[in-house]
Parts: C-alpha cells; structure tokens; sequence
C-alpha cells in the first residue's frame, strides 16, 4: 500500500477492524480481495438498475387486455362500450394502449438519454460512493411511486409519464459509475473476458425483474414494481457502506496507471522498442504500433512486456497518463473512435432495449402463451445475452479486434432475428433456441461497446495530461445508444399497431445493419494493423 488512506467507508472500516487479528498470522492479497469485492457489488448495483427498469414490460400485458373472455366481478356493470376494456387499467383501457406504453417507455429513455451526458460529467468529479448510492436509493423509490398507483387508484397518464422521467433521470448515475469504478479498479489485461462477465449483470437483472414481476402480475401487479424498487434502495445502502471507488482512496496504486511508446515495427528489436528518442520523427505511418505498458511491468533494464491495441493506433506521440484530471466534453468526442461507436450503439442499442419493452408482449401476441408464461420465456433471450457479452469479450481479448467482433455478431443478428420472427412460434423448443440465439448476437454487441471499449476509450493516449475521461467517455457512448433505445420502443409500439408486428422485425434488422456499417471504417483499421502485426512476426 502507498499513501494515505482517505474517506474509506463505514462498513469497510469496521470489517477491518474485525478481521485484524483474524489475518494477523495469514499472507493475505489484500488488493485482489478488494478487486474481488468491487466486481461483486458493482455487480450487483447494475444487477438492481436493470431489476427496476424490466417490470413495465412484464406487467404492460395486464394493463391492456382483451377482457372480453374473461368473467367480470358482480361490482363492474360490463356493456358493449366497455365489453373488451373493463379489466384494463385507464388509461390504457383505448384502442391507441400500445402508443400510449410507448410513451412510458419513451419518457424513461428520452430522459435517460438526455440525463446521461451530464451525469457522465457530474462522475468524473463526484465521490462514486455517494454518487451511485443516492442514484440508487432515488431509483428505488422511483419504482415504488409506480407501483402505489395501484393501491391508491391512480389513473392520471401525466403521472405514469413523469414517474418514468424520473426514473430516467436517477438511473443515469448507474452506467457511468460502476464503469468508472471497475476501470479505476483493474489494469487492461483480459479486460474484455472482465467485462464480458461482469456485464452478465445486465441479463440477470432483467431476468430477476421478469421473474418478480412475473410472480405478482396476475394477482397485484403494483408489487412487480414494490419489491424491486426496495431491493434497489437496500443495496444502494450496501454500496453506500462497503464500496471503494478508487484504489488510490485506500493507499494503493492504480493498477489503471498507463504508459503508452511508439515503436518501429519494421525494426523490432528489444533496443529499438525501448528507444523513443529524437529520431522517432522520421518512422513512417505505415511502419508504427502503439503499445501500452503497464508501468508495474518495467524492470531497471526497460525490456518490454506488453500487449497491443489496435484502438491506440494513429498517434505519434508518447504520453504518460496520469489519472487525476477530468476532461470535458469536446475533448472526449476528439478521441479516435468515440464517434463511430456512439452511433452504432445508437441503432444496437434500440434493438436490444425494443426487446427488453416489447418481447412479453410480442410472444403473449403471437403465441398462445399467457402472461406470466410469456414473461418467464422471455428471460431466455437474456439468458442468450449473458452468453453473446463473455463470448464477444472472449474474442476481443483474443483477435485485439473489437469492432470487427462487433461487426460479425450483428450480421449474424439479422438472420436470427428474419427466423425467430416467421418460425419461432412453431414449437416451444424452437422458441428457445432462436431466443438463446438472438440474445447471444444482439446483446454481444451493444455489452463490448458499453463496457470493454468504453474503458479502453476512456483511457486513450490522446487525451495527454487530461485523462480522466472514463466517465465522461462511457456517457457520451451510453448516452447515445440511450437515445437509440428511446426510439426504438416508442417506433415499436406505433409500428405493432399499424404495421403488426412483421414490419417491427424488419426495423430491427435495418437498424442492425445501420450499426454495422456504423463500425466499418474502424474494421478497415482493426483488419490493416492486424496485417501489419503478422508481417512484423514473419519477419
């Protein structure tokens, strides 16, 4: 440990207090024991923002029904006005329902979307503990303010909405902090197998959130919205308790700490990749590589142990990376690479979030599959996407090549899509497998952008003196995807209506199409330095 230590939680402070004797006599790695507990509640923080946000979609099948084969309690005087509404929920009891939970949908992500580009500002200078705990705590109590308009008879549309803003709003403190934290926390090695993991967070919230809001549709459905949002609050306290944003707050060095050289590949001596002296003017484009060098690395003789990435390609200069001021907005958009896959996240994110909406609803249409059946098989797709997001990271770490990774899963995304659509509702098994399916090659995707390539981003060797750039960085690519994923719930619930459900696919595929054109200047680059790097090898 190096330095002293500053504002360490209550609950961490404790703990050690009483595990001091305990570990007196053991050989403890403490910072891998700390690493280990920060990957487990962040986890879980993201698990419970990802909880609170899926309900909506499991109980918008009882909020609008078809009442007419349903028997009406003695107390519901039931006629040809109100034969197919009576059970509904107003004012989701009209013909235009699927437009109006579009809205809902649309008010939580238009002002998420919106939200997200500040919050990404206010992290990079809040203390991360308090940051993502007070954001989980409002979260919390956003779910549950939905939930009591059940018990106190609440039939005011203008109240769903801005409930559902408010949501938004609170929820953007999530992405950005536990991001920031997990990259404060681990170096870059295997960060997209990290990633890949850590982000199954996102499938098993929503999965926890299908299944409780599953377990209560039926019979009261504003606890779907109760019990997650008090889960939120309770582990919002657990963080506000244990978590450590930053190793430096507790004495230790930040494994995050970089060093970036440029070398000629064309003369790749041990000498030559240690020497970035004065003549380094004269190495042409073609013939240089960039590799980051983790400082803890070097020995006294500079011999170089590395790992390259290709997103550290195109600069001529060699920066130290210090971790310690923030960056602004327009300093994060100039990184290399940040453009591109904010706008492919935008139409890979509004397939994924169409889904997490709609994919209830969608297999109670076109099956015969009741609600809390619809619901429980809709979690296979989440199932398929914890799977997409280790594989996709898996491949990355392995290939050095993430966009071009990006790129084949959302070709593959197309004809599973065209197939779960026209034979998925032939059997149960086939449901699945195309589910599982579709999951792995949506998901993948949209989980290496917002996580492996966020981080990687966030520390670019552009960015010079002005580092500290991961939380504005992860906002400005979350936060655009975020808008992507407004439209595309709001797009699907017009669509389902007027266009059924075919035509909804068909904007599903376009946009996965979009966000792989999106990628296919960076695959150009990723596939050339890949090139290049074999020559070096032969030669």
């Amino acid at each position: 440990m190096n330095g002293p230590t500053r504002d360490v939680p209550w609950g961490l402070q404790g703990f050690k207090y009483m595990c001091n004797g305990c570990c007196e006599h053991r050989r403890v790695n403490r910072m891998a024991w700390h690493q280990g507990g920060i990957l487990a509640l962040t986890y879980l923080a993201y698990t419970c923002y990802h909880m609170t946000r899926k309900p909506i979609s499991v109980v918008k099948s009882v909020l609008t029904l078809n009442c007419s084969s349903l028997q009406p309690p003695p107390d519901i005087p039931v006629n040809d006005s109100n034969r197919d509404t009576w059970c509904d929920w107003a004012p989701f009891d009209t013909e235009d329902a699927p437009a109006l939970l579009g809205m809902l949908d649309s008010a939580f992500l238009f002002a998420y979307a919106a939200a997200m580009f500040l919050s990404g500002f206010i992290a990079e200078r809040a203390n991360l503990r308090y940051f993502l705990s007070f954001g989980m705590l409002a979260s919390g109590i956003s779910s549950y303010l939905f939930g009591i308009a059940k018990p106190y008879n609440i039939h005011n549309l203008w109240y769903f909405i801005f409930v559902q803003a408010l949501g938004g709003i609170f929820q953007t403190s999530g992405w950005p902090g536990v991001v920031t934290v997990v990259g404060n926390w681990f170096g870059r090695g295997k960060r997209g197998l990290i990633f890949g993991v850590w982000n199954s967070h996102t499938s098993l919230g929503n999965i926890l959130g299908s299944l409780i809001a599953a377990a209560y549709v039926e019979s009261d459905w504003s606890l779907s919205f109760i019990v997650p949002g008090l889960i939120m609050g309770a582990v919002g306290f657990l963080l506000f308790l244990f978590l450590v944003p930053n190793p430096v707050d507790i004495g230790y060095s930040s494994p995050a700490s970089l060093e970036y050289r440029k070398i000629d590949v064309t003369n790749s001596s041990d000498d030559d990749q240690a020497d970035v002296g004065s003549d380094s003017r004269s190495i042409g484009e073609d013939r240089v590589i960039y590799r980051c060098v983790y400082r803890e690395q070097l020995d006294t003789n500079n011999s170089e142990r590395s790992e390259t990435s290709p997103m550290l390609s195109g600069h001529r200069r060699m920066h130290s990376v210090p971790r310690n001021n923030a960056i602004g907005f327009m300093g994060a958009i100039k990184i290399p690479g940040v453009i591109e896959y904010s706008l492919s996240l935008f139409f890979a994110k509004l397939v994924s979030y169409t889904f997490l909406y709609w994919l209830p609803l969608y297999i109670e249409a076109s099956t015969r599959y009741g609600a809390t059946t619809s619901a429980i098989l809709s979690i296979l797709f989440d199932v398929g996407g914890i799977v997409g997001a280790i594989a996709a990271g898996v491949v990355s770490d392995l290939s050095g090549m993430s966009a071009v990774t990006c790129t084949v899963m959302l070709g593959l995304a197309c004809p599973a899509l065209f197939l779960y659509n026209y034979i998925g509702n032939i059997s149960l098994g086939v449901n699945i497998v195309l589910l599982l399916i579709a999951g792995a090659l949506v998901n993948g995707p949209y989980a290496l952008i917002t996580t492996a390539v966020s981080a990687e981003l966030g520390t670019h060797p552009n960015l010079g003196e002005n580092s500290k750039a991961l939380a504005t960085v992860t906002a400005i690519i979350d936060g655009t995807g975020s808008i992507g994923a407004a439209v595309g719930p709001l797009l699907a619930g017009i669509v389902s209506r007027w266009a059924k459900w075919n035509n909804v696919f068909y904007m599903l595929m376009c946009a996965d199409l979009f966000a792989l054109l999106l990628l296919s200047k960076l695959v150009y680059q990723e596939i050339r330095l890949y090139v290049q790097r074999r020559r070096v090898i032969q030669i």
